[in-house]
């Protein structure tokens, strides 16, 4: 498996509308296992993703989809960063199969 953790900063007062777009774009993404979007209590701005895939090719044919394109695009205007990234290993746990 290929896991990714990532913080993604929005444009002031524009979480929500992040969120809505990450959410709507990255519903249906063959070889991903898991995809969570989380809100970082310490700072209004930022986005937590943690992602799971069968593989590290499945993440990079995800990124070629039309829907996550389309996200893509939409999102860029009010992305104000990705200040972390971190690239895991998952072996398992609630919800996921080794």
């Amino acid at each position: 498996m290929y896991g990714l953790i990532g913080q993604m900063l929005a444009a002031p007062g524009k979480r929500d509308a992040l969120l809505a777009i990450l959410a709507e774009g990255t519903a249906d993404m063959p070889g991903c296992l898991s995809y969570v979007l989380a809100t970082d209590p310490t700072n209004p701005e930022a986005i937590w993703i943690t992602e799971v895939w069968v593989d590290k090719a499945a993440h990079a044919a995800s990124l070629k989809l039309p829907a996550v394109q389309a996200a893509i695009g939409k999102a860029r205007p009010i992305i104000a960063g990705f200040p972390q990234r971190f690239e895991t290993t998952p072996i398992g746990g609630q919800g996921l199969k080794a």
